[in-house]
């Protein structure tokens, strides 16, 4: 198994970046290295396709193609029945107004000869009216029909909110199993990416994609999905009754809809960048905020919180400005909707009552189509307040959709070598590596590396020591040549067969928020918990035993601080580490190695955390490790490689110089060179 460090980073500390000697940047910034960025800019966004990436965000739904069909006929129901609502409720106020009017005729005459009376009397305009009122002259109100229908009315408005009661519920199914496959495939996506990526993003900007922006989808899924759909059947099932009612009164209601299309449709057009730029500028934030957190301490030593301070207030201000604009100008949309809407509603009610007093519509079907004049301007309103929350969600989903589609590693290949005996045999052969086409970094290196042996890399900074530990582990790929394990081209196998005999200890160390013991154990195949009858010391329930961890910490002087903590190996550590020192971070990773066993061992100045006491007992314990093991030790301070069998000295990816310590010493060449500078420099300064 290979100790969980972070990859090496050629762009992190020890000035190990595989950088040419002028420090002139051979590619991105390493994700980590948020000081150095503290002014720093965000890679530049693609123009917006705003219908390619609704059409992209809809189809996340596709799998959900059964309950969608099941939302959609639970909403025509819905519908249908709230469309049908008003209709029949015009039918209990024709025969309230029936008995009023009936009321007034006495008994025992038609209603064709009230109303030719009417006439005759000079009331030519009332009779008009009466002419399409269904009344009985001489009896009043008939309560028992009015009744009927009311409560016909009541059982088809309570249906129609059960069946949108239930179509919300599985809408919001849909929309969180949607988002549910949408981070797994952010999550998956991020394991397939290549070192380099990580290398060109701040880590701030990528959390920002796999969390706020798939919630801003979320969320705008949820609050439109369903509503748009109930509010364009609305439309078309409230015209259709409109139309019924009286096709004239509905082509009048007509006229309005196409301003509201081209006012929406102006207004949305430019709404849609501010909405970019909010997403985008949020991103930035957030990436400054997460580098100010993580570098807090860095940032108040070197008396740069003025500076942060000023950045974050640039960025919040860019936010503000860009959210208000997105918010305001889609905003406008809705008011400008009502706007028409009531216009609207004045030509209805104004031409309705003509009719009415022409006697060419009742008045309960003036009342309905009123009401369906409302109900039809109502989901056009909807439709364009929501456009908002379409905008700003399309515009995170091709945030979203940017990071999924990124260049991925190359897959590993289909049928996977693997060699019968893993002895750790190493070989460069004419290996090549740019970070940049046009700028070579190790060119033509070849270096056979005995099973056992330890082989330490030193050299200035830039050198391209850590980047040969990036080719071994496939971090990166190499351009030419091969590297071989036991004869096998490490090409050939796939990553994780290849990494899982590799142990690696960084400069920089990684701990995840759990018990130190579950940070020991991380890297031997960990079990997730520890059962109640273990906890008396006892062993790790489908992981290493307690006792393993205990002879790694031994070996690695971890136990002597553990067992001065309260809890001892159950103390929790956050993600950070900050609840212990940093030397003794370092030590739980390197007690992680020992304990993964593995067959080849690389160390990235692993002891320059420590003090001197704590390094000469860590490099016993370094040198019982070694034992039977490849090593690679990459390392600043000379004094820790003396032992090493085979020294190589790197200057600009090429080996210079190879041998033992005394051997490169005798020889007065460039080893010797960094030697005596190296152990000059305190003389200097005394």
């Amino acid at each position: 198994m290979t100790s969980p460090e972070k990859p090496a980073q050629p762009g992190g500390k020890g000035g190990q970046s595989g950088e040419p000697s002028d420090g002139t940047p051979r590619r991105g910034p390493a994700p980590a290295a948020g000081i150095g960025r503290l002014m720093g800019g965000q890679p530049t966004e693609k123009s917006m396709d705003f219908a390619g990436s609704a059409k992209r965000m809809l189809g996340i739904l596709r799998p959900e193609r059964a309950l969608i069909t099941v939302v959609l006929l639970l909403t025509v129901a819905s519908v249908a029945l709230s469309v049908l609502g008003p209709k029949i409720l015009g039918r209990a106020t024709d025969l309230i107004f029936a008995g009023v009017v009936g009321r007034g005729f006495p008994e025992g005459v038609t209603k064709a000869q009230a109303i030719e009376a009417m006439r005759q009397k000079g009331d030519g305009k009332a009779a008009d009216l009466l002419a399409s009122v269904h009344f009985t002259p001489g009896h009043g109100i008939d309560f028992d029909k009015v009744g009927v229908v009311l409560f016909w009315v009541l059982l088809i408005y309570v249906g129609a909110s059960l069946f949108q009661l239930v179509q919300a519920r599985i809408a919001t199914t849909v929309v969180q199993r949607a988002s549910f496959r949408l981070r797994q495939d952010v999550e998956d996506k991020l394991g397939r990416l290549p070192l380099s990526y990580f290398d060109k993003q701040q880590r701030g900007e990528v959390l920002s994609r796999a969390t706020n922006d798939i919630d801003n989808i979320q969320q705008a899924l949820q609050q439109t999905l369903s509503q748009i759909v109930t509010s364009l059947l609305t439309i078309v099932g409230v015209l259709a009754m409109m139309f019924w009612i009286s096709w004239l009164l509905a082509l009048i209601a007509l006229v309005t809809v196409p301003v509201s299309i081209v006012i929406a449709a102006r207004i949305g057009k430019r709404a849609q960048p501010q909405f970019v730029a909010q997403w985008k500028t949020t991103g930035k934030l957030n990436a400054h905020i997460e580098e100010m957190y993580t570098g807090h301490s860095l940032v108040k030593v070197f008396g740069r919180q003025k500076e942060s301070a000023e950045t974050f207030r640039k960025e919040n201000e860019d936010l503000y400005a860009a959210g208000f604009k997105a918010q305001f100008i889609s905003g406008i949309i809705q008011p400008a909707m009502m706007f028409i809407g009531n216009l609207n509603y004045v030509l209805v009610a104004v031409v309705g009552g003509l009719r009415v007093a022409s006697g060419s519509l009742s008045i309960g079907d003036v009342q309905a189509f009123v009401q369906y004049s409302r109900q039809f301007s109502q989901p056009l309103t909807q439709v364009a307040s929501m456009a908002n929350l379409v905008q700003s969600g399309v515009a995170s989903a091709e945030r979203v959709f940017e990071l999924l589609d990124a260049e991925e590693q190359s897959a590993d290949a289909a049928a996977p070598a693997q060699p019968q005996h893993v002895r750790g045999e190493v070989a460069f052969e004419e290996v090549s590596f740019r970070y940049e086409a046009d700028k070579p970094l190790i060119d033509g290196l070849s270096l056979t590396v005995s099973p056992g042996q330890t082989v330490a890399i030193v050299g200035p900074t830039g050198a391209g020591k850590t980047t040969l530990v990036n080719l071994l582990m496939r971090f990166y790929e190499v351009n030419d040549g091969r590297i071989t394990l036991d004869g096998t081209d490490i090409a050939r196998m796939s990553r994780e067969e290849l990494r899982s005999h590799i142990g690696m200890v960084l400069q920089d160390t990684w701990l995840f928020g759990g018990t130190i013991a579950e940070n020991i154990a991380y890297g031997a195949n960990w079990g997730a918990s520890r059962s109640d009858s273990d906890k008396g010391g006892g062993g790790w329930r489908e992981g290493v035993s307690m006792d393993k961890i205990v002879e790694a910490a031994k070996a690695t002087h971890v136990d002597r601080f553990v067992r001065t903590l309260p809890d001892g190996y159950d103390t929790v550590i956050d993600d950070e580490g900050s609840n212990v020192s940093v030397g003794e971070k370092q030590l739980i990773t390197i007690a992680r190695a020992f304990l993964a066993e593995p067959e080849i061992l690389v160390l990235d100045e692993a002891t320059s955390s420590v003090d001197t006491r704590t390094e000469v007992l860590i490099q016993h314990a370094m040198a019982q490790l070694r034992t039977g093991r490849t090593s690679f030790v990459i390392a600043h301070r000379l004094s820790t490689i003396r032992d090493a069998d085979v020294i190589l000295v790197m200057e600009s990816g090429r080996i210079v110089e190879q041998g033992t310590h005394d051997a490169l010493l005798a020889a007065e060449g460039a080893y010797a060179r960094l030697y005596a500078s190296q152990f000059a420099e305190p003389v200097a300064g005394a």
